[in-house]
């Protein structure tokens, strides 16, 4: 009997699925203490970093435009497989760095294998779920996505500071976890009927007529904190090296990692808070949390920087979960990897924007003065997505 062919029990399965995502997701954010050093070593601008960012952004709308629905067709396990080894190899393009295209690449092969498993890693985490695990596993979902991502700068700041070979070490061990993640992974059974002879094809992410309404309100917040989330990611290492001109990796970083870490947070104690108070509770925060970092950059000030993550990842960790929960609610299993990369291509063009938008404009006004203007700006987002959120729940409720 081959490995493949012994399959896990549920329970089993389920925790693969989710480390899986997990280790995925921890992949595309390991680089990001890491920029300084390139920077240096390659000598590109800042701009250029924006450009870096932005490849991987394009990875992974590439990845959900074009196969955000093949799992529903070809099964969740073979894109599952796929966005692991995208991983892994993006893993071995930075282990080889020594060129800034070899960035972009590593960067553009690592936002494929997120755009993968945006969608497909999700409906599996859904389905694979014992039924103890049922209610819980949006949530399950979600923090792997949001943790993962936290998880990846610190791991990997972390390593710089403590281990041997700081621009590799990171690299090399996420490599073996995901060879370890994608050997279980064969062992994991299928979870959606696969249509005999069914082709694959591009097909734009589409939310079914029955989840519209929904979907609408929930990608205007998750607009609103995606935005977020890309614009303190984009911004806060810069400027907590202006704050502290001596931190080290871990410092560094310490502003994203609150971030996610608090987005992670607000999604676990929040499972009693009704949906339309979570998501407009979300983005006053979101609001609150980006006008604080505004004047966090604006003083040079470490501590008000973390306590613009923690409302903001707060903010994000609401309004996001409670949004997509309450989408996928309404849509057939064989609907959950289309309609959730459709969500997904809301988020990654909004934590895109202010990264892009932040970089260009800092080469032209200063890094200050951009980091203000784009932390208000994203404010201001967020305070008409709740204005808007508020209008259309007064309308449902008349």
């Amino acid at each position: 009997m081959s490995l493949s062919s012994r399959r896990l029990e549920p329970g089993p399965a389920f925790a693969v699925v989710v480390a899986a995502f997990g280790v995925t997701m921890i992949g595309t954010t390991l680089p990001t203490p890491l920029y300084g050093e390139y920077q240096a070593r390659f000598d590109f601008s800042l701009t250029m970093v924006t450009v870096i960012f932005a490849t991987y952004a394009v990875g992974v709308l590439a990845a959900l435009l074009l196969t955000g629905r093949w799992s529903d067709a070809i099964g969740r396990r073979p894109m599952l497989l796929a966005g692991l080894a995208l991983s892994a190899a993006s893993d071995v393009v930075f282990l080889a760095a020594d060129a800034t295209w070899v960035l972009l690449a590593g960067r553009l092969v690592s936002g494929v294998s997120a755009g993968i498993y945006v969608g497909t890693a999700t409906a599996a985490v859904l389905e694979s779920a014992p039924e103890r695990w049922r209610r819980r596993a949006p949530l399950v979902a979600t923090a792997a996505n949001i943790g993962g991502l936290g998880l990846g700068p610190l791991v990997a700041a972390v390593l710089i500071t403590l281990g041997p070979w700081p621009m590799h070490l990171s690299f090399a061990l996420h490599l073996a976890a995901a060879v370890l993640v994608g050997a279980l992974l064969l062992r994991v059974p299928e979870t959606v009927v696969v249509r005999p002879g069914a082709r694959l094809s591009v097909a734009r992410p589409e939310v079914p007529a029955q989840a519209r309404t929904t979907f609408a309100g929930a990608a205007i917040a998750g607009f609103a904190g995606f935005s977020v989330l890309g614009l303190m990611t984009a911004v806060s290492p810069h400027f907590v090296l202006e704050a502290v001109p001596d931190a080290g990796a871990i410092l560094s970083v310490s502003v994203v990692v609150v971030l996610f870490l608090a987005s992670v947070a607000a999604q676990l104690l929040s499972r009693q808070v009704p949906l339309a108070t979570a998501v407009n509770l979300g983005c006053a925060l979101l609001a609150l949390g980006t006008a604080t970092l505004a004047v966090a950059i604006g003083v040079d000030s470490l501590p008000l920087m973390v306590v613009s993550a923690v409302l903001g990842g707060t903010g994000q960790g609401l309004s996001f979960s409670k949004g997509l929960a309450s989408v996928l609610a309404k849509v057939e299993p064989a609907q959950r990897a289309g309609t959730t990369s459709a969500f997904f291509v809301v988020a990654y063009v909004a934590i895109s924007l202010p990264v892009v938008g932040d970089g260009l404009a800092s080469q032209r006004w200063g890094l200050v003065p951009a980091g203000v203007a784009f932390s208000l700006a994203v404010a201001l987002l967020s305070v008409v997505a709740l204005l808007t959120l508020v209008v259309d729940q007064r309308r449902a409720a008349a």
